[in-house]
């Protein structure tokens, strides 16, 4: 097939959700991100990771996990950043939508998670553990996904900045807790949004180092 590129409007629950998708020509792999807390489909960070995901061959979705009206909301009152129960029913929708799609329906699937997307997407994976073939979590908090953390069979790749203190020790807790195959690389002189230059570069390059390994 030649690359596709869409827009689209999935229906999860009682909700519909928008999300952009992109597939290479003839990919295999389909990465799906569960964005953190404020942020969107539109996330310049995320947008790049996904753009060098692309270049490696690998489908992208990026979508909101929100609706607009919840997004509204939760600026004004933060009552749907931490419903990780909520968020990771979204993205399991939004998976199992894809999986029963002809143009995506034979694609492996990996989750990419940022900051509180991380435990969705963690959460999620347990939900469909035949389904989701790798996670990689980003400035994430997977000990928001306390109760399942043994139960994540999916490799798992944690990537925290070694100027994000607090997140090193709530992953490495994490680990701890968590029985899959899994590596935690804490990437040096960098903070919580991997802001500094050439941080993101590097989130990318280990990201998809990971994804081909277990997606391609």
């Amino acid at each position: 097939m030649s690359s596709i590129q869409s827009a689209l409007k999935i229906p999860v629950e009682n909700v519909e959700v928008k999300g952009n998708m992109f597939l290479p020509q003839d990919t295999k792999s389909l990465v799906i991100f569960a964005h953190g807390s404020g942020s969107s489909r539109f996330s310049p960070r995320n947008q790049y990771v996904a753009k060098e995901f692309n270049k490696a061959g690998m489908g992208t979705l990026l979508f909101d996990l929100l609706t607009p009206g919840e997004e509204e909301e939760d600026t004004l009152t933060g009552q749907y950043r931490f419903d990780i129960n909520l968020l990771s029913k979204r993205l399991v929708g939004v998976t199992k939508w894809l999986l029963n799609d002809p143009t995506t329906s034979k694609l492996k699937i990996g989750f990419f998670g940022a900051s509180t997307g991380a435990a969705a997407a963690l959460i999620a994976s347990t939900k469909l553990p035949e389904e989701i073939s790798a996670v990689v979590s980003r400035g994430g908090r997977p000990d928001l996904a306390e109760p399942f953390l043994s139960q994540v069979r999916a490799p798992t790749l944690l990537l925290v900045g070694g100027w994000d203190e607090e997140v090193i020790s709530l992953n490495e807790q994490a680990q701890n807790r968590m029985k899959n195959e899994n590596k935690l690389v804490i990437i040096q002189e960098a903070t919580h949004l991997f802001e500094e230059p050439g941080k993101l570069e590097e989130v990318a390059k280990l990201a998809t180092a990971w994804f081909r390994k277990y997606l391609q």
